[in-house]
């Protein structure tokens, strides 16, 4: 029987992502890492207006399955460079550059890669129950997937710096204190929450959220002035889309906006 250990489905314009290999925390080997990247090129389609990402079972995701890693192999030991390249940078890729909403709903333990895939999406909400780990240090090796990047801009340098080097575990609740994620949940109703927050998101003007991750990626290498000269770059074009249109009109004529991500 062939694993699928990725789900997929599209539910008014929301495409949800399930992590599938619960017997091991939704751990990843290189097929399942191929799997999400082509669910994640599958999103880009205009019939997707936001994608929520989610684990089966009770974990999220626990980062590199290492029953997948070889340590007898004649040749030597595995090259992580190759895992960090081919399997991690291209997920952290699609999910910063997709242009639409990626919102993650962690359902339990985010470990490793796991935790950093979640701190690459747009907003995170998590269940009470969850935790996220900076588990490297546990192996000997550094935090990847964008965890060196995101975390310390989250939280501060001095906390990232101690959460990388400890692997403590962060419960849910501190992890929104910290500004490490935007809300948490109750276990029964993260879902349901997460997927109303995608639908929500979906009937918005999904062509300026697009345009807006282009400003929040672009501002962590460009000064302030930089910045604003993207920002009038960025606006320039968003005036000209058919939703600013349609705001406008809604706006004036006393109705709902009928948003197309156009």
């Amino acid at each position: 029987m062939t694993e699928t250990s990725i789900v997929r489905e599209v539910t008014g314009g929301v495409m949800r992502i399930t992590l599938n290999r619960p017997d091991v925390l939704n751990s990843f080997h290189m097929a399942m890492g191929r799997a999400l990247q082509a669910a994640l090129d599958e999103a880009a389609a205009p019939s997707v207006r936001a994608v929520l990402l989610t684990g089966a079972g009770r974990a999220f995701c626990a980062g590199q399955d290492l029953g997948s890693v070889s340590l007898d192999d004649p040749a030597g030991l595995p090259d992580l460079g190759n895992v960090v390249r081919d399997l991690w940078n291209p997920i952290i890729r699609r999910i910063r550059q997709l242009e639409k909403p990626v919102i993650a709903a962690v359902n339990g333990v985010a470990a490793g890669a796991g935790a950093n895939v979640a701190l690459a999406c747009d907003i995170v909400l998590a269940s009470r129950s969850a935790s996220f780990i900076q588990a490297f240090s546990k192996l000997g090796i550094i935090p990847d997937s964008g965890g060196t990047f995101f975390l310390p801009r989250l939280v501060g340098t001095a906390r990232a710096t101690a959460l990388m080097f400890l692997g403590d575990k962060v419960p849910a609740a501190q992890a929104a204190e910290w500004g490490m994620i935007w809300r948490v949940c109750e276990p029964e109703t993260l879902l349901a929450e997460a997927e109303a927050l995608a639908l929500q998101l979906a009937a918005q003007p999904t062509r300026g959220f697009a345009l807006t991750k282009q400003a929040i990626n672009a501002s962590v290498t460009r000064d302030v002035v930089a910045q604003l000269d993207e920002e009038e770059r960025l606006q320039r074009e968003a005036g000209r889309t058919q939703d600013f249109v349609e705001g406008i009109r809604a706006f004036l004529e006393k109705r709902t906006p009928e948003f197309r991500g156009e």
